[in-house]
């Protein structure tokens, strides 16, 4: 399959959606931040100096995925219907697991604008707590559900 971000000639391009079908579609990213337990405990606790640190990170990934078309070059701005966070503090980690949700009516998919608001939640978190502790490490953002448009339903596995 051809990548659709290049023309013919290698150059990087904004596709062109406009002859594409305006349909409901639907994407769902997820990752994590890991921390020591001690720095858990000082989340979940309401310790931390800078405040309600997973309010935070919510309304940051939020904000986060309804500007991503000006983070991502070649995204298109679209018109974001709902986006939803969850933030699960997970002892076994120990960290933090973040999943986001991302609905719009448009001609292309929201799974820019997912992984956009995980990254944006899991930076966030490390910001307001990285004078706890600075080697905190943030890891497996990927896509886990999308969709909509011509590629249809995609399901990640476990």
């Amino acid at each position: 399959m051809p990548l659709t971000h290049f023309d013919q000639d290698g150059n990087a391009h904004m596709v062109d959606v406009s002859g594409k079908p305006v349909t409901d579609r639907e994407a769902r990213a997820s990752g994590w931040i890991r921390m020591s337990p001690a720095t858990l405990d000082t989340i979940t606790e309401g310790r931390a100096k800078k405040g309600d640190v997973l309010g935070v990170a919510r309304l940051a990934g939020i904000m986060a995925a309804k500007r991503t078309s000006d983070l991502i070059p070649l995204c298109h701005p679209l018109p974001i219907t709902r986006v939803a966070l969850d933030l699960a503090p997970d002892p076994a980690l120990p960290g933090i697991r973040v999943e986001a949700n991302v609905r719009t009516s448009g001609q292309t998919g929201v799974e820019m604008e997912a992984l956009t608001a995980v990254s944006a939640a899991c930076l966030t978190v490390y910001d307001m707590v990285k004078a706890i502790q600075k080697d905190m490490e943030i890891g497996g953002i990927r896509v886990t559900f999308k969709d909509g448009g011509a590629s249809g339903r995609f399901e990640a596995a476990p």
